[in-house]
């Protein structure tokens, strides 16, 4: 009793009595009602905008539906850090258990860990307001790891960031262990660490895919394009291939084959230009003459 005594005095100190109202109003409204349901629902209806249908969605994802935690402090940390209503209600509803982090021990320490990276300011909230994992996954068992396997890769805090700006998804659950791999997955092509780094540095999230997928291009592009391991074209190749679908690379290369290319001419072009390749259909179809497509790239091949 003394220690609970003692725990409500310095909340009614360092908060204040409205808070402390607030707090044990939630904590009992959502964790001892039986329409705890219908609480959540038109919490996030009231104070974020949420359509009833959306917010009984959101509700749904919630794998533990019992807190003792007030959500009001996270939306006021959240608005304090620079995020607006659009962007907190996204990220509750892609994780509401988001709401009832701890602010001092989870979220603060997050953020500050961030700060710490180099990322400040409006490139902070727009990082986390696009990847909101980032907010619910472990400080030491994931973020700092995640962080470390990248200064393995691109060396500077600075890359980093801009890495991350850039794919915010590289700092998702789980993205360390597949960027180990497919980083192994492209030495092992003969690929040099700068070379490596310059190609993470400006296409991320392809290293943050499936090792499968991965493997699956690499080997595409040096057995059925005959691209050689150590020629300068060998990794565009690869981040062609392993952006598109095959049946999307497959219609691209068919409309080629259908102005009269061949199939030594194609490859031989991809050879030297694949990100030809990589031009959108509209392009290709739209605002390419006919005759031009027809000739384009000949000379080169």
């Amino acid at each position: 009793m003394l220690s609970r005594g003692k725990c409500l005095a310095h909340r009614i100190h360092c908060n204040g009595v409205g808070d402390l109202l607030s707090f044990y109003r939630f904590r009992s409204q959502f964790l001892y009602s039986s329409s705890s349901t219908l609480f959540f629902v038109k919490y996030l209806v009231d104070s974020l905008g949420f359509s009833k249908e959306e917010a009984t969605s959101t509700y749904s994802k919630l794998t533990s539906r019992k807190t003792t935690r007030d959500p009001d402090l996270v939306l006021n940390f959240l608005k304090q850090t620079g995020f607006d209503n659009s962007q907190i209600k996204t990220m509750v509803s892609r994780a509401p258990k988001l709401l009832f982090c701890d602010v001092s021990k989870t979220l603060k320490p997050k953020f500050q860990c961030l700060v710490d990276l180099g990322l400040s300011g409006s490139d902070l909230v727009n990082v986390i307001a696009k990847n909101t994992k980032i907010m619910v996954i472990g400080l030491d068992t994931h973020m700092r790891p995640t962080i470390d396997c990248l200064r393995r890769t691109l060396a500077t805090d600075e890359n980093i960031v801009t890495a991350i700006k850039r794919s915010p998804r590289l700092l998702s659950f789980g993205a360390r262990h597949i960027m180990d791999t497919n980083v192994l997955l492209l030495k092992n092509c003969g690929i040099s660490d700068a070379r490596i780094k310059k190609f993470v540095l400006q296409n991320p999230s392809r290293v943050t895919q499936n090792p499968d997928r991965v493997k699956y291009s690499l080997h595409r592009v040096e057995k059925d394009f005959r691209v050689p391991l150590g020629s300068p074209s060998f990794l565009y190749a690869f981040h062609v291939l392993s952006a598109q679908k095959k049946s999307t690379l497959d219609r691209k290369i068919g409309i080629f084959t259908s102005f009269g290319w061949s199939d030594d001419e194609i490859l031989k072009l991809f050879r030297k230009l694949p990100l030809c390749i990589a031009l959108s259909e509209s392009g290709e179809k739209g605002d390419t003459s006919d005759a031009s497509l027809e000739n384009f790239g000949r000379k080169e091949a």
